[in-house]
This record gives C-alpha cells, sequence and structure tokens, in this order.
C-alpha cells in the first residue's frame, strides 16, 4: 500500500477533502480510525461490498450535490480512494 495519504482537495477545498474522506470511512469497516487512507488502498479489502458501493453512491451524490452517469458506476471506479476521487471530480465538471 502507498505512504501517499488522500492530500488532494476535491474542488480544491479541505472541507470537500474532509467530507469526501470522512463518508468514504463510513464504509470501511475494515480501516482502523487512526489508520491513514491511501490513495490506492483497495477498498473491497477495507470491507467495501457491493452493497456498500450502493449505499456510497447515493451518499456521495448527496454530500456533493452530483450524478453518477452511466460510464461511470462501474467497480474501477470504486476500487481505491484515488480513482473514486477522480471519478466523483469528473462527474462535478459535467454539466447537469
Amino acid at each position: 500500500m502507498s505512504e501517499e495519504i488522500i492530500t488532494e482537495n476535491i474542488g480544491g477545498t479541505s472541507g470537500r477533502n474532509e467530507m469526501f474522506e470522512a463518508l468514504l470511512r463510513r464504509f470501511l469497516p475494515f480501516l482502523p480510525a487512526d489508520e491513514p487512507l491511501a490513495e490506492d488502498a483497495p477498498l473491497r479489502d477495507l470491507g467495501l461490498d457491493s452493497m456498500g458501493v450502493v449505499e456510497l453512491l447515493a451518499a456521495l451524490e448527496r454530500a456533493f450535490d452530483v450524478r453518477f452517469r452511466d460510464d461511470a458506476l462501474s467497480l474501477e471506479n470504486f476500487a481505491s480512494p484515488g480513482r473514486l476521487r477522480h471519478t466523483l471530480d469528473r462527474m462535478r465538471e459535467l454539466p447537469a
């Protein structure tokens, strides 16, 4: 696992970054609260299952006021925090 910790900001604000990580952590039961969340951490290994993906998707859409388009709804986009963050940023850039 990479030592690169999530430090990028969604939309350029640290508050959004903190919200993203806090929201994501709710769906990762195998990640200890005191352990940093690396960009390349395999979310499935941290406890994100298929039901969790659906619930996380809904939570992200509500929290960031965005809709994930059909092309973004692949398990690959939910593989790691970095990949998910990139997908969320991409969805935020698309017109509503």
